[in-house]
């Protein structure tokens, strides 16, 4: 999510995701409405060249595991259809009779998307239940990590779908929510005072969020959570083994993503910097420019 989109404002605004991160990819949306990809292409997660009049994109994103980083990417277009490539054994890039979608989610074999009337589709693996989603209503906001979804309500409050075994899924109890994130296997929340909550599993640290003041956005890899604070730097916390946890010299940035094991910020003037495993050239954008600014 971007800086300045939900703030601390109880009028809402639909995110929109400007910059995306894979497992071994990294996904730009241009000022144009065009779209960047670097990374691993295997599955041809980056042939977005082709694609016009984005507002959005998404990638999926999977954990550590040397035999999962297979991905696709989802890019989200201003008539409110969406476009798919890359990876698709679960029928996840499924997603061309999709109607009226005002913002989309991608996670591990699954992709998510929110429609304008607060309901929410989702096509997949839905093996951990992951895709029911059919009676959600009400929502602003969803995101996707690998065995769970999560969505945001109008009312503050946080509704999950999933596995569960590590916790990930204990958001009931969340009240005054704006924005909210899903990585491997923990969920974060942004509260409406700035604060963070985290949830699920914490082996990294990755849930420990309880002293973050003054954010504006959250992010969520596979084992570190990154958080925008509304000065424009950032903090990190949780597995730091790939570099993927060094922001802290970052300044002037509006939008922040996390990936399996890197991060990603754009910067005001619409570049991008990277942090993290870099073995695939997901962190080559060091010559993005014009990267889609977040709306105030």
């Amino acid at each position: 999510m971007e800086k300045g989109e939900l703030g601390y404002s109880k009028v809402w605004a639909i995110p929109k995701d400007i910059i995306a991160a894979g497992c071994r990819h990294t996904v730009g949306l241009n000022s144009d409405g065009t779209v960047t990809a670097v990374g691993d292409n295997k599955y041809g997660q980056c042939d977005v060249s082709g694609w016009k009049d984005m507002v959005a994109v998404a990638a999926g994103n999977v954990h550590m595991a040397t035999n999962t980083g297979n991905a696709h990417t989802v890019g989200l277009k201003s008539d409110g259809t969406v476009a798919a490539v890359g990876w698709n054994k679960h029928d996840q890039c499924n997603v061309n009779g999709w109607r009226d979608i005002v913002a989309v989610a991608a996670g591990w074999r699954r992709t998510v998307g929110l429609k304008s009337d607060g309901t929410v589709v989702a096509v997949g693996r839905d093996h951990e239940g992951q895709c029911n989603v059919s009676g959600w209503g009400d929502m602003v906001a969803v995101a996707a990590g690998d065995w769970h979804t999560v969505g945001l309500k109008s009312n503050g409050r946080v509704t999950t779908v999933g596995n569960n075994r590590y916790g990930q899924c204990n958001v009931s109890g969340w009240s005054g929510i704006v924005a909210a994130a899903a990585g491997y296997l923990h969920t974060v929340g942004l509260k409406s005072d700035g604060t963070v909550v985290a949830a699920g599993l914490n082996k990294y640290g990755q849930c420990d969020v309880s002293g973050w003041r003054d954010m504006v956005a959250i992010a969520a890899g596979s084992y570190h959570t990154i958080g925008l604070k509304s000065d424009g730097t950032v903090k990190a916390v949780g597995w730091n083994e790939r570099g993927q946890c060094n922001v802290s010299g970052w300044r002037d940035m509006v939008s922040i993503a996390a990936g399996c094991v890197h991060t990603l910020g754009v910067k005001s003037d619409g570049t991008v910097v990277a942090v993290g495993d870099n073995e695939y050239g997901q962190c080559d954008v060091s010559g993005w420019h014009g990267i889609q600014l977040p709306s105030n």
